[in-house]
């Protein structure tokens, strides 16, 4: 077979958070999905592995080779659209920070989005990405159908009429199945969010925490470490025609930029120095940080700028478990003498009934701690992991963790009917690497 035109010598990759890297023998940008089959057929035929890349914010190798690296970052924006029932079809390598742009015009949004916009929408839905909302789902929830290129190098379409019992694996794949190269999202009418950032008690939040779960469309709030407060941010849905309150430019700048990243880089670097700064310096900001509202439109509010690097584990947890759960992070944090400079991340989500979600099959709760990229997360993270493992606690797909497929099949009820799917559509595991190998097995 002929060398695919797409095809270039291969590189070293890394991550964003500088938490992996590979070196792959090829690499390729297709620009249609015809493409993206030659590229597999060439890898079948040359004994090759493949591997879609797409923004590189997962923190796990889920993405890495040393084979054949996809960027699909040509093949995006809008397919097809019908604002009438709010399905869109997008290119697999949309990035989510072009989506205001393509859904606006049609008077559409996504009905929920995590805190960063800078991943692919393959990537997003591929590794689990979610926002907050006990009544909303996370992005591969919102996913309808999807076409993919198989190990054969055969197109797949998958949706609720097509191959339908496919649709709970292929939603929520880890990039295990095939190649995506279009998803179908259902979008909901455009709406402006109703932000209230306000700096709160510690125990507060905690103790009334059912009560402000249930009481807002989206909740969450940041914890410091070595301080008794939390930032919270409780954000009310409004239709697109109610009255826009958006933060002026050089205030939203002020707490984003300066606040929110130069000033967390940093304490980070003097913590790194000082390490007994970090108490006071979180006391400090936990105090200055997040105390505002404003009302704007839904993705200006679900998502922040993030510039500082850092490396991040992510667990789910039952949502009735999420109080208890942090509150033994704490008492860890406390006890170990480490110093952590990061806040504490807390969200939540509905349940869904994708197969390797999460949330599959049950209200989450999700507790994220990370590490400044300069410093080594190992100890803190298998602390924080052995805590939530004592609550059924399910890691983040493109996430730091230490499970492997014995420990993860016992959490997933369906990580057995996934791994059939994979054995159907990928037997030679054209699309495998070291950390699906590890989740999934051989």
């Amino acid at each position: 077979m002929s060398v695919p035109g797409s095809l270039r010598p291969g590189g070293l990759w890394r991550n964003w958070g500088r938490s992996e890297s590979a070196r792959s023998a090829y690499a390729a940008v297709p620009t249609d999905a015809a493409e993206v089959q030659s590229v597999v057929r060439f890898a079948a035929e040359n004994g090759l592995g493949v591997k879609a890349v797409g923004a590189g914010h997962s923190f796990t190798a889920i993405a890495a080779t040393t084979g054949i690296r996809l960027d699909l970052s040509a093949l995006g924006g809008v397919l097809s659209a019908d604002p009438a029932t709010g399905r869109v079809t997008l290119g697999a390598g949309t990035r989510l920070h072009r989506l205001p742009a393509l859904l606006g015009p049609l008077g559409l949004a996504l009905a929920n989005m995590g805190d960063i916009d800078r991943q692919t929408i393959a990537g997003a839905v591929s590794t689990g990405t979610h926002g907050t909302g006990a009544r909303f789902g996370g992005l591969a929830a919102q996913v309808v159908a999807a076409t993919l290129v198989t190990a054969d190098g055969a197109l797949l379409r998958v949706s609720e009429s097509e191959h339908a019992e496919l649709l709970p694996a292929v939603r929520l794949g880890l990039g295990a199945l095939g190649v995506l190269v279009d998803l179908t999202i259902q979008c909901v009418p455009a709406f402006l969010l109703s932000a209230v950032e306000l700096p709160l008690g510690f125990d507060e939040v905690l103790d009334g925490l059912d009560e402000r779960i249930a009481a807002a469309d989206h909740f969450e709030f940041y914890w410091f470490p070595h301080s008794d407060r939390v930032a919270t941010k409780t954000n009310t849905r409004l239709p697109a025609g109610a009255e826009r309150h958006p933060l002026n430019r050089i205030g939203e700048w002020f707490d984003d930029v300066v606040i929110g990243n130069w000033a967390l880089s940093a304490v980070c670097a003097v913590g790194r120095v000082l390490p007994s700064a970090t108490p006071p310096l979180n006391r400090f900001a936990a105090r200055v940080f997040g105390n505002r509202s404003f009302t704007d439109d839904s993705h200006a509010v679900f998502t922040s700028p993030r510039t500082t690097r850092f490396r991040e584990m992510e667990y789910n947890v039952p949502i009735e478990s999420l109080g208890d759960a942090l509150r033994e992070v704490r008492a860890l944090i406390e006890r170990s003498g480490w110093r952590i400079s990061f806040p504490v991340e807390v969200r939540m989500s509905a349940a869904d009934d994708n197969w390797l979600s999460t949330a599959s099959g049950r209200a989450s709760g999700y507790i994220a701690v990370h590490r400044y990229f300069r410093e080594d997360p190992e100890e803190y993270f298998r602390g924080v992991e052995a805590v939530m493992r004592r609550y059924g606690g399910r890691p983040h797909w493109g996430k730091i963790h230490y499970q492997d497929a014995a420990s993860l099949s016992a959490l997933y009820p369906h990580h057995s009917d996934f791994v059939a799917v994979r054995d159907r559509l990928d037997p030679e595991r054209r699309f495998g690497n070291p950390y699906l190998e590890r989740v999934l097995g051989p």
